[in-house]
């Protein structure tokens, strides 16, 4: 991929969001203006290097009727993923894509859009398309029904079949810098360095990171945790079941918002769709909803696991800042009541938990289960009332 910067005044607004990836922005903003932007790319990079943002501010510039604005009503709905015209797909099952969800893709694709010109399909973690599923794919990337585009986002391409990565147009992204991370926080929100830092360890990415700073509900998810770690000590069995009822709430409070916009924009399309395509739609919102609880949690995974590698740093003695410098008296507390082998085992605990979400499990069970296995292994058993 070559690219030459071009003037900001002539890139979309959507695109200001890949300030980290200058070259896959310039490249994008030429595609576009050339008018010769692919059916389908390959988005290849490391977590966290900017894919998903990249694969939303495309999708803006292609529903937008003013090219990628970010401002308007179509730029909203897909940065909040509401928009029935642009659909995010994750794998079906811990080992990878179902056929069932393919086919499903498939079926889609063949209706007409609801909002805008073309449809898109983002498919996260497109190295899980495997056997029958990538097979099943593989004819429509050979021959994409008009208005349809596809932006499949992987970390490598070494386990995919190569005839669908010989379908698509790879953009590689290179790793960012924590420190350019930090950096690209503050340029997008007003935020001190310790804050950035924190934010873009439970979020994940620059631009998550942002929008997680801004958000009052996810922050609060944060504070939870936080406070539900440090009272682990003092805790029986029931308060950690309380508290962990009390983080999958919070969770929750950000869908309500969600699943009012899909409600509204479902019930503009019940003149022109038909029952089974209204149908397609309520369930692709459902699934929609479970993806975005899904990442609330591995917020909440991610800000113990942060909080417990700090207590880590501590324990070892390593000369080194810790990330929840707001937190710090907790991390203390973890890091004087216990041992690196302690502080492992509760990172172990907050491993499975995430696994435990990826196969299912529902969100409450994995928090209780997550919450009794860090307060055995930092020496801390439940007891009962």
């Amino acid at each position: 991929m070559t690219s030459a910067p071009g003037p900001a005044a002539s890139r979309p607004a959507a695109l200001d969001a890949l300030s980290d990836q200058h070259r896959v922005r310039d490249f994008l903003a030429r595609a576009l203006a050339e008018g010769c932007l692919s059916h389908a790319y390959l988005f290849v990079g490391a977590p966290g290097s900017g894919k998903h943002e990249a694969a939303e501010a495309l999708a803006k510039c292609v529903v937008c009727p003013r090219g990628g604005d970010g401002t308007c009503d179509e730029c909203r709905r897909v940065a909040h993923r509401t928009h029935p015209d642009v659909h995010w797909l994750e794998p079906g099952s811990a080992t990878g894509y179902l056929v069932a969800q393919v086919r499903e893709l498939i079926e889609d694709a063949s209706l007409t859009p609801v909002r805008a010109k073309t449809k898109l399909y983002v498919l996260e973690r497109a190295e899980l398309l495997r056997g029958a599923a990538a097979n099943a794919l593989l004819k429509t990337l050979e021959e994409p029904p008009e208005g349809v585009m596809f932006v499949l986002c992987a970390r490598t391409t070494a386990a995919m079949l190569p005839t669908i990565v010989s379908r698509c147009q790879q953009v590689p992204f290179r790793a960012a810098s924590a420190r350019s991370g930090v950096e690209a926080v503050r340029r997008a929100v007003p935020a001190t360095e310790a804050e950035a830092r924190v934010a873009l360890a439970v979020a994940g990415t620059p631009a998550r990171a942002a929008e997680f700073l801004q958000s009052t509900s996810r922050r609060q998810v944060r504070r939870l945790v936080v406070s539900a770690l440090d009272a682990l000590p003092r805790d029986d069995a029931w308060d950690v079941l309380l508290a962990a009822r009390e983080i999958v709430s919070a969770v929750a409070v950000p869908l309500a918002d969600v699943k009012q916009a899909q409600e509204d924009a479902l019930k503009e399309s019940q003149d022109f769709l038909t029952s089974a395509a209204l149908k397609q739609v309520a369930d692709a919102n459902k699934r929609e909803l479970t993806a975005r609880e899904r990442s609330g949690m591995m917020e909440a995974l991610a800000a113990a696991e942060s909080l417990l590698r700090d207590a880590l740093v501590r324990s070892e003695g390593v000369d080194e800042d810790i990330v929840n410098d707001d937190a710090a008296a907790t991390v203390d507390r973890i890091a004087a009541a216990s041992d690196t082998p302690a502080v492992l085992r509760a990172l172990d605990a907050v491993a499975r938990a995430a696994d435990d979400l990826s196969h299912n499990v529902s969100p409450q069970l994995t928090l209780e289960v997550m919450l009794l296995r860090i307060k055995e292994a930092l020496a801390c058993p439940p007891s009962s009332r």
